[in-house]
This record gives C-alpha cells, structure tokens and sequence, in this order.
C-alpha cells in the first residue's frame, strides 16, 4: 500500500473529499484492483442492496441535419446531402409507438441542430408523447440541443426549458457533455461551446426542478487533468442543485469511450479505448463524484462483458435496452441484445435485477435465483410502480435488435 493509497482510503473512511491530486493519482496510478474494491466499498455505501437497476429505453432520432461539425461525430448530415432526413411529429410518434409495444418506459429523443426546426416543433414532440404514451418518460434532447433551440427561437434557455416542462418534460439526458474543459472542447467541437454552454443548460434544468444525467466521453485528445476538470464541473454543479432542495439534480454519471470509425478524428486515434481504462475511469469516478447517487455500467458502449465486470468496480446501474440506437451505429459499433440477456447478465455477475424508471422509481424485481426460462418467462413489462425504493442498483441499457427504420 501506498502512502496516497493510505491517504485517499482515510478520506474516504472520514467522508472527506478528494481533491484534484487524488483524482490525477486514481487515473494514473492506483492499482486497478485496489481502486476496484474500493469503489465497491462507496457503491455498496450509496446502494446497499445486491442488486443492479436497468431500464428499458429506446433511443431513436428525429435528424441527422446538425451545422456544428464535431470531430467526434459520424452520424450528422448536411441538409444537401441524400441520406439527410427530418421526421414529422407523426413520423416519430410512430417509433414511440412502436417502443411503447416493446415495453418501453423511457424514450431518449436526440437529433442534430437543424436550424430550420422551430421551438414549437420540440413542444409538440414532447405534448404528445405524454397525450399518446402517458406510461412513457420524455426525456427528450441534449444541453447542446436546448441551446439551438434557444438560439433560432430568440429566446432564453431558461425560457426554452419552461416550454418544455409546461409540455411535460421532467428529465434531461446528460449527452454533448464530451470532455467539459475548454481545451479539449475547442478542438473536437469549436462551434459546440465551452464547458460553460452545457453547465448553463443543465444548472438551469435543476433550478427548474427537472432531473438529468452527466456524461463523459473520454479516450481521443484529452489529459487526465481535463477528465479531473470535468470531474469538478459536474460535481460543483450537483452541489448547488442539491442545495436548492426542489427535486432538480443529477441521478447519475455516464462515462464512455470514443468510438472512431468514420469520424474526423480517427485519423488521429484509430483504435478504442480497451476495457482497463474503462473501468480505472468508472471506479475513479465514483470515488471522486462523492454526491452523485449512481454510476451507470454501459454494456452497450464497452462490450457485454466488460459491462458486467464494471458492476464490479463501482457502477451500480446497468443502462437500457436500446431498442434503437443510431449515434454508435453510424460510428460502426453496433451492439445488441434482449431483455431476459440483460437480467441473466446481471445475473451471471451476481446480482439481482431490478427494472427501473428514468427518474429511479422501481418497477419489477428479477432476484438471482430465478432460472434462465423463469427470466424468459417473466421479463415482461411491470405495472405497479414504488416510489423510490432504495435499491443499489447499476444503471442497465439494453437492447433488443433495432428498430427497421432510416435513423
């Protein structure tokens, strides 16, 4: 043992912060089992239960016209360009439909900044979501997003989200975040913003009482001091949420590798992160990020079975289903799988699952000693929901073969 090992396992034992030394040290140098088991120990502090939480999602698009060029990015498309496409509301009302068919409880609705979509397009997405599909959670449309939003209709951000909320939107998805340091931002997406364009969305999001997530996407041009910056927005921000004590704040952190195929950047970096920073970065993430409640797993993202070895270091949410997922796809990471697959690979890493809401509500409980037909059998969509039953749980996201559609 080491004496920062030492130092960092009494701060955590005392309650104590870390700071941005300890942070570089857990990205750089900790032992990875060491940080691991640490992680846990904080995992099981937060979330007690052996169990791990999911949701069954959908994540399908309604563009792929965006003018902000991310160097990151192979899904967007010029207007000019012939497979750029814009759905009509009823176009998307059909994919939530059909989501809603597979027992969907929550549908993450993202597209590119297409400056031709007025406010009342966004409104009208989200009115009748909630009119159609009242079981079904919007939560609809990144930082990046509500700032496009904001800036064609001339309007605030503040005022932007209040249309929404009056429309129904309760929750806000964490994604565009990428690395939160003004650095890495000028150079992967310059006309994306600083840190501050996505802090500003989400500060007012919680100050109107909404719930979002935060992201990172790591592992292209950035240092470890950038990840420990990012590291510092988001948990400085969440300390000011939660002090508001309105309900707003975020419920969990997201972190995930860059995917390279057909983007500008893979010139640069060809090859994807590997599993073992993956999960250095999961495991330090809880330890640093002190006030947030969840750490999400992303089987989706880093590979099934790097996604149950996560629950082991410190992630305690599993993710979606994924039902429909274009933004990986486009990058040529296609990832699939079914919800009895997502329960027994939980399962198979030794707890038990638990179907959740995006706002963490529990719906249906899949224990460990369930038999692989039993899961067959009963992974069903739940009805009855309890509010809030505390149950540690990792994030899960599945997916089950996507949706035939142009997006």
């Amino acid at each position: 043992m080491t004496s920062h090992s030492s130092s960092i396992e009494k701060k955590i034992a005392a309650g104590e912060r870390l700071n941005a030394d300890d942070g570089l040290w857990l990205l750089q140098e900790a032992p990875l089992v060491w940080l691991g088991a640490l992680s846990m120990e904080i995992r099981y502090r937060k979330n007690p239960d052996q169990a791990i939480s999911f949701v069954i999602d959908s994540n399908p698009n309604y563009t792929n016209i965006c003018d902000t060029d991310c160097h990151f990015c192979a899904f967007f498309r010029r207007p000019q360009d012939n497979d750029s496409y814009t759905l009509s509301l009823e176009q998307v009302m059909e994919k939530i439909d059909r989501a809603s068919k597979l027992g969907v409880t929550t549908v993450l609705l993202q597209g590119g900044h297409n400056r031709e979509l007025p406010l009342d397009y966004y409104t009208a997405l989200v009115r009748e979501t909630k009119k159609r599909f009242p079981h079904i959670t919007p939560h609809f449309f990144t930082a990046s997003e509500i700032q496009t939003m904001a800036q064609v209709s001339g309007t605030s951000v503040a005022a932007v989200l209040a249309s929404l909320k009056e429309a129904g939107q309760t929750t806000l998805p964490g994604g565009g975040a990428e690395i939160l340091a003004e650095r890495v931002r000028k150079k992967i997406a310059p006309k994306k913003g600083g840190p501050e364009a996505w802090l500003e969305v989400h500060r007012e999001a919680h100050r109107q009482g909404f719930m979002s997530t935060a992201t990172m996407m790591y592992g292209h041009v950035e240092t470890p001091e950038d990840v420990v910056e990012h590291w510092n927005h988001i948990r400085d921000l969440q300390d000011d949420s939660l002090a508001l004590k309105n309900g707003g704040g975020f419920t969990a952190f997201i972190p995930w590798s860059f995917k390279p195929d057909h983007t500008v950047l893979q010139r640069r970096f060809p090859r994807r992160v590997g599993s073992a920073p993956y999960l250095r970065m999961l495991a330090a993430s809880r330890l640093y990020l002190d006030n947030f409640p969840h750490i999400q797993a992303s089987w989706f993202s880093e590979g099934k079975k790097t996604g149950q070895a996560a629950l082991l270091y410190g992630a305690d949410d599993f993710g979606g289903t994924l039902f429909e997922e274009n933004v990986h796809a486009e990058a040529g990471f296609v990832n699939v799988t079914t919800l009895p697959e997502t329960i027994t690979l939980i399962h198979e890493a030794g707890f038990d699952a638990v179907q959740r809401t995006t706002r963490y509500d529990f719906i249906k409980n899949y224990p460990r000693t369930m038999t692989p037909d039993e899961v067959r059998a009963q992974a069903t969509p739940g009805v009855s929901f309890r509010k809030n039953q505390p149950v540690g749980a990792v994030k899960i996201e599945l997916r089950d073969a996507p949706v035939s559609s142009p997006v």
